[in-house]
């Protein structure tokens, strides 16, 4: 049996717990604190999707990146056993860089060296405006805590290079976007019996929304969870400006033109009220589409998901054709990601419109889980 010995974070006065810094204060397995970016540009050509996390009561690192270009989708993948070292945030060909906290970090992939045209790219990630705290998120099946995350988000502009199939795209800080979000806590991870709280608490629906958008001279976070009745467990609807406090912009409330016969949003408006009760309207325009479940790695995908043990290190690529949604129909049960483009009080900004809407759900009309829009 290895020696618990003290790690390197363990020099700094920052323990929350009468713990060493190479365990976390619970002893549940689905433990995770990871991160995600996306970098798009603002014309829907591109959506680059970067994620890592550590899984410490499973032993597990791992990250992705998918590019979303036209119909193809480039995912690489990679999974190895976790170590003592908390600051070294790479795994297989992909790394994040924290160059200075909250303001700077850089996002790194290598190229598959018997395959000079794979995903390969170099990106610094600059902060436009600070970390914004999202609500504490909890979420139960029956009497089971399923999840417990403290999240913050944040956007801001990215330059650098992606390759791909052989051409390099440069990226432009006037041209491209980028938000990011931090989460940890507790989330669920494969290979857990469910047990009663499974069995006999299944969801009948769920709607969710998650809208971080970058405006010129201001920042618009917006978040809505909701179960089948339309009941709202989660809300944040917050404008960050320089110089300005925070505002609070009410109870938003969303109308969605979905594809017909699908549950895929072409377009929405999210309706606000400013802190004096003035009605606010968010204009989105979907422009370039990612499902999580196809290369991603989020529930619910069939060929890898984060947290799961690979064995060591463990890298994955793979192309997948996006042209014929019914070769992924899992996808529509998971969260997709759409770059957008938003509209508010005369200005154009860019961002992401989170969405994912499973089995019943009542304000949008949905009925059950293979209910579609007209």
């Amino acid at each position: 049996m290895a020696v618990d010995r003290p790690v390197a974070l363990d020099e700094y006065p920052i323990h929350q717990a009468p713990l060493s810094m190479k365990h976390v204060a619970t002893g549940d397995r689905n433990a995770y604190d990871r991160c995600i970016f996306h970098v798009f540009d603002h014309e829907g050509r591109a959506l680059l999707i970067v994620g890592l996390g550590v899984y410490p009561n499973t032993g597990v690192i791992d990250a992705y990146a998918t590019l979303r270009r036209g119909d193809q989708l480039l995912a690489v993948r990679a999974s190895d056993a976790l170590t003592d070292d908390r600051m070294n945030l790479s795994v297989g060909p992909l790394r994040i860089t924290v160059d200075e906290p909250l303001r700077r970090l850089t996002l790194h992939c290598e190229p598959d060296p018997d395959d000079p045209a794979s995903l390969a790219f170099d990106i610094e990630w600059n902060a436009d405006f600070p970390a914004v705290w999202e609500p504490h998120h909890l979420q139960r099946r029956g009497d089971r805590l399923m999840l417990e995350g403290r999240r913050y988000v944040q956007a801001g502009n990215c330059t650098g290079t992606i390759r791909a199939d052989g051409e390099e795209i440069r990226l432009a800080a006037g041209e491209w976007t980028g938000t990011r979000d931090r989460s940890w806590g507790v989330r669920p991870i494969p290979g857990e019996e469910g047990g009663r709280a499974a069995e006999e608490h299944r969801p009948e629906g769920f709607h969710w929304l998650w809208i971080p958008v970058r405006f010129e001279d201001r920042f618009l976070m917006v978040i809505a969870q909701e179960d089948a009745d339309g009941y709202r467990s989660l809300n944040e609807a917050v404008l960050v400006r320089d110089g300005a406090p925070d505002a609070q912009l009410g109870w938003p409330r969303t109308d969605i033109a979905y594809r017909p016969g699908t549950r895929h949003p072409e377009r929405a408006v999210v309706h606000l009220t400013d802190p004096a009760g003035k009605p606010m309207e968010l204009g989105v325009e979907i422009l370039c589409s990612s499902p999580l479940a196809v290369g991603a790695g989020y529930p619910p995908a069939a060929d890898w998901q984060h947290g799961t043990w690979q064995g060591r290190g463990w890298t994955d690529r793979r192309t997948y054709d996006l042209s014929d949604p019914s070769a992924h129909p899992m996808a529509a049960f998971g969260v997709t990601d759409h770059a957008a483009r938003f509209t508010l009080d005369g200005q154009t900004g860019h961002g992401i419109f989170e969405h994912g809407t499973f089995g019943r759900h009542d304000p949008s009309g949905f009925t059950g889980y293979d209910s579609v829009a007209p």
